[in-house]
This record gives structure tokens, sequence and C-alpha cells, in this order.
């Protein structure tokens, strides 16, 4: 037995636990292994792939328990079992969609992630950037190139583009979409009801952890449906206004541990 047992806790990856030096500081990863060694549940609600969030495993010797949000909750992956527990895909109208926005947005570019597979139109710097910090491979094509269907999109261009384009696809089609932004230069697309909130519920609910002890943190818009389960939304202090505005408990810095700060506040509520 021990104090953590029964209580859940997930922690967005990007500029949360992964800090602003890309990478995972040792002091997140004691209070990690010091909240699963006292029976806590811990993992990570990622907007990456699953294809783009493995590497960081080995890299960062990330250790988790529990399931991985991935996709921005368009899946469940659990990497200890090497499969989906759950997964969602957007509808095969999707690329006629995306074909209309760019064709009303020229300049947007957007990712489309079918199976373990990037697709990408119209590249911008946005997106080799982005694709380049998670160093996996992909192929630039037509949108009806692409094979169907797809996990989710990633829209990029500039934060004011973008906000259009958020608008565009939810007066359009916002029955069918999740649109919500990762961070000012990434718009991602999932199937409603796939978000990160949803997931985590899913898991809390798998593993039998009552919703007073299922706790979130994250830093961006597309954390905030996971907050919104948690029976303390926190975030670390650098998080974004959206995440601030909604009214988070925030911590300090992600480049200040934040994530172990957390495990400690944990720490003084379970005794």
């Amino acid at each position: 037995m021990g104090k953590f047992d029964g209580v859940l806790l997930y922690t967005d990856y990007d500029d949360t636990l992964y800090n602003q030096h890309f990478t995972v500081s040792e002091e997140n990863h004691r209070a990690i292994r010091y909240f699963m060694q006292e029976g806590g549940w811990f993992s990570i609600a990622t907007g990456r792939a699953k294809r783009t969030f493995a590497p960081q495993i080995e890299k960062e010797h990330l250790e988790f328990n529990a399931p991985v949000v991935v996709s921005n909750g368009a899946g469940i992956y659990d990497f200890q079992a090497g499969r989906y527990v759950k997964e969602s895909q957007l509808s095969h109208e999707t690329r006629a969609h995306m074909q209309e926005l760019c064709t009303r947005y020229p300049d947007l570019s957007f990712e489309a992630y079918h199976g373990e597979d990037i697709y990408v139109h119209n590249p911008n710097v946005v997106t080799l950037t982005h694709l380049n910090r998670v160093g996996v491979p992909y192929r630039e094509c037509e949108i009806q190139e692409m094979p169907t269907p797809w996990m989710k999109v990633i829209v990029e261009q500039d934060h004011p583009m973008l906000v259009e384009a958020q608008q565009y696809l939810l007066s359009h089609w916002g029955e069918d979409y999740e649109v919500i932004f990762s961070n000012p230069y990434l718009l991602e697309v999932t199937a409603k009801g796939a978000n990160k909130g949803t997931m985590v519920s899913y898991v809390a609910q798998m593993l039998g952890i009552e919703p007073q002890n299922v706790y979130c943190m994250g830093d961006n818009q597309n954390d905030i449906p996971m907050l919104a389960v948690s029976a303390i939304p926190f975030a670390p202090a650098n998080c974004a206004q959206p995440v601030k505005d909604w009214g988070a408990r925030l911590v300090g810095h992600t480049d200040e541990h934040a994530v172990a700060q957390v495990i400690e506040i944990l720490d003084g509520i379970y005794q």
C-alpha cells in the first residue's frame, strides 16, 4: 500500500514535462518515480502522435505506468502492451474539407496522420520546424493523393490566419471536429469528442480511479478539456493565456520542474 494508491496523474508533454530546453529534468524524473513507487498511476497526454512520441521514451528515459494519450486525444496507446487501447479516426470527408479550407486559405500548410505515416501539404517554416523537432520522416504530396482515414490533422501558419481557419472549420463542420490550438502556430483537428479530457476519463474508468482522485496538468488550449476533468487543474506559470483565463492553478515555470511541484502538492494532500 502506498499513499498514492488510487490516484491518477496525467501531464502534457511539450512545454510542461518536456521543458523549454527540450529535456525532462532529473527533478521531474525523481518525483515521478516516487509517485509511482507510492502506488500512483502516472502517464502523459500529448498532442504528439504515437510515432512522434515513441522516440522520446528512449531519448528522455521516460517512465510511466498507465497508457499514453496520443494525437491530442485521438488515441490511447499502451506502450507496455504495444497496442492501442482506444483510437478514433476522422471521416473520409475530412480530405475534401481540408481541400476546401486550403482553397480558401492557400498559404495554409497541414500534416495528415494516416496510421504510422505523415503526409504534408504545402509545408512552410512552421511545418518544417515542427517536423524537425519530432524527428520522423514524412511525405509531401497533393491532398488528393493522401490516403485516408486520418487520425488527426495539424494546420500550420501564423496565428491570425489559424484563428480564421479555426473559425471556418467550426462554422462549416463544427459538429464533426474538435479544432483547438496546441500552440499559437499549430491548430489540431481530431474527430468530435476525441480530446485529452475524454481519453483521460476513459483511462480513469478503466483503472477504477474515482474522479476526485484524477489530476491533470497542461499548458495550452488543447489541455483545457483534461484540466476540466481534473480534481485540481494544474498548469505551469508560463502556460498560454487561455489556460490562465480558464482558471488553472499555477505552479512554477516548466523550467523549474513544474511536474515535481505538482507531485509535491499531492504529497501534502494524500497522507
